[in-house]
C-alpha cells in the first residue's frame, strides 16, 4: 500500500536560455568571430583565429555542460512516516535522505542584513542535508513554508 504523500516537489535548476536561443547566440558569435578572423588574417596575425576557434569551442562545451545539469532534478517527498529527499538525472537516482517525519526540522538560514533566505537544509538528530539550493532566495522561502507546512499536516494526519 502507498502512503499518502503530504508534499511531491520536484526541484529543476533554471536556465533562461532555450535551445533555439543557443543556436542563434553560437550562430551571432560564430558570425563575430569569422569576421574577426578575417580581419586579423588580412593584417598577418595567422594564429589569432584559432585561438578564435578555441573561444568558440569552450562556449560550446561551457552551455552543453550547462544543458546536461538542467536535467539533473531534487525531488523531496513527504509522507506520514517519513521525509525523504532524492537526486535524479535521466540515468540514475539516489536518495541522499531520509528520516522519520516525527522527528524531521526544517532549518532556515537567512541573511542579517535584508533577510532572504540563502540556505535550507533538513535536520534530524545532529544530521543535516541542504535542499532547494537551485532556487532563488524568495522561491526557497516559499518552499520552505510549503515543506514546513506539509511535514506538520504529515505529523497530525491531516
Amino acid at each position: 500500500m502507498l502512503a499518502r504523500l503530504y508534499m511531491d516537489a520536484v526541484i529543476t535548476p533554471n536556465r533562461s536560455l532555450s535551445e533555439r536561443g543557443f543556436i542563434i547566440l553560437i550562430s551571432i558569435i560564430t558570425l563575430a568571430n569569422v569576421a574577426s578572423a578575417a580581419v586579423f588574417i588580412a593584417n598577418g596575425a595567422h594564429l589569432v583565429p584559432v585561438f578564435l576557434g578555441v573561444d568558440l569551442a569552450a562556449i560550446i562545451v561551457a552551455f552543453l555542460v550547462s544543458f546536461r545539469a538542467a536535467r539533473n532534478v531534487e525531488r523531496v517527498q513527504v509522507t506520514p512516516h517519513q521525509v525523504v529527499v532524492t537526486y535524479e538525472t535521466p540515468k540514475w537516482s539516489r536518495v541522499v535522505w531520509e528520516s522519520p517525519t516525527a522527528f524531521t526540522r526544517v532549518a532556515v538560514e537567512t541573511d542579517a542584513m535584508d533577510g532572504r533566505v540563502t540556505g535550507l537544509r533538513l535536520a534530524l538528530s545532529g544530521r543535516e542535508t541542504p535542499v532547494a539550493a537551485a532556487l532563488s532566495p524568495g522561491e526557497r522561502a516559499e518552499f520552505a513554508r510549503a515543506l514546513e507546512d506539509a511535514i506538520w499536516r504529515a505529523k497530525r494526519g491531516a
